[in-house]
């Protein structure tokens, strides 16, 4: 459930904490409960003169007068980006993770970091803590979040291991969020269990899609991928139960050694065997987590598979599916490309190299992943 974080020094923080940012006082002390105090603000003496109920307060570097006696995390560097209505988690050991901004359109909220797979490319490595205490915060959030919010993601780990609570957290967001969108990150998996997927989609939530990962036609390259016998069974199980419970469906496909080959042949197994499905993603691979240690066996420049890359996407289209491309960049895809890219990436993950600053298409462009900076194509080049 983090987008960014700092480190300050705690006080008085026995527990963690979440609360919405606030600079301007709130009367009701019965509402002060959800909030944390902003010390940067001007108000700051109508706080220490009246502190009563806040959650916590945040103080960042410099902040040169007292806080209130609420529990407490000074000293804190980088978070000049923070506005009233952001959700933050204050811990005891002075860490502050930002989990949700009002102005950003990529808010994500890390389910659990527990995986059924382990694939070679996850930019978030599976972790086998006990980290269920994130379902009563991501419920406490949804609270918090406010009530325009166009979109939300959840992704994992594997937020499926949540079970009953993943229905809860959904069915919780369709009833106090009923502008938002839903986008879950989720292998499938376990969506094999029939009734499972007929109880998410028993929700009707009014804008929900589930992003699931299908990386070749072939079962033995997907298991391989994934890092999981049987995955691919099991996944195409849990895409048909999904399908039958009217939940919509993304396919996910990160293009990388392993995969770009068959793109092809993956193209046309969806549309023979997945006309259900509401679009497809074909993804550049983003740089982090297990990408490293496996980085010979998944690098491979992106302007080597344009070709197959063309063929699958083209192939879609032309059959009325609709095709994405996410995590692309404009000079290195063929043009004909050019009306599938997204800007896909999350702003706190964006970048761009010094020699698209004067490109003619870089508003158009997604650029890059802050974890790309140091291994990228070697054709990107201004337009």
């Amino acid at each position: 459930m983090q987008h960014l974080y700092s480190n300050g020094v705690a006080t008085r923080v026995d527990t963690r904490i979440i609360g919405k940012l606030t600079s301007q006082p709130i009367d009701d002390v019965d509402l002060r409960r959800d909030f944390v105090v902003d010390c940067r603000t001007d108000r700051l003496d109508a706080f220490i003169a009246d502190p009563a109920g806040y959650a916590a307060a945040l103080c960042v570097t410099g902040c040169e007068r007292a806080a209130p006696p609420l529990p407490t995390v000074s000293g804190v560097p980088n978070l000049e980006y923070l506005a009233d209505g952001d959700v933050v988690v204050i811990m005891p050991s002075g860490r502050v993770n930002v989990v949700y901004r009002r102005s950003s359109y990529h808010n994500t909220i890390l389910t659990t970091e527990r995986c059924n797979s382990l694939c070679l490319m996850c930019s978030q490595p599976p972790r086998p803590d006990d980290d269920s205490y994130r379902v009563g915060e991501i419920l406490c959030l949804i609270d918090l979040v406010d009530e325009e919010c166009l979109e939300l993601g959840l992704s994992g780990g594997e937020p499926a291991l949540l079970g009953n609570d993943l229905i809860r957290i959904i069915a919780k967001c369709e009833e106090r969020l009923p502008n938002t969108a839903l986008h879950m990150l989720t292998n499938g998996r376990l969506f094999r269990d029939r009734t499972y997927a007929h109880r998410l989609g028993a929700i009707r939530h009014h804008d929900l899609m589930l992003g699931i990962p299908l990386y070749s036609d072939v079962a033995q390259l997907h298991n391989y991928v994934v890092q999981a016998a049987g995955a691919f069974d099991e996944t195409l199980d849990g895409l048909y139960n999904l399908a039958e419970a009217r939940v919509p469906i993304e396919i996910r496909v990160v293009v990388h050694r392993q995969t770009y080959q068959r793109l092809p042949q993956l193209a046309e197994f969806i549309y023979r065997n997945l006309p259900f499905v509401s679009q497809v993603a074909l993804m550049g691979m983003e740089m982090v987590g297990l990408v490293h240690q496996n980085l010979d066996a998944l690098w491979i420049d992106p302007a080597d598979f344009q070709e197959e890359l063309e063929q699958a996407t083209i192939s879609l289209a032309l059959r009325g599916m609709k095709v994405l491309l996410y995590n692309h960049q404009l000079c290195v895809l063929r043009k004909r490309l050019w009306p599938f890219a997204v800007r896909s990436i999350s702003d706190w993950k964006n970048a761009y190299l010094a020699e698209c600053e004067a490109c003619s298409v870089r508003e158009q462009c997604g650029g890059l992943f802050w974890s790309a900076l140091k291994k990228h194509s070697e054709h990107i080049h201004s337009l």
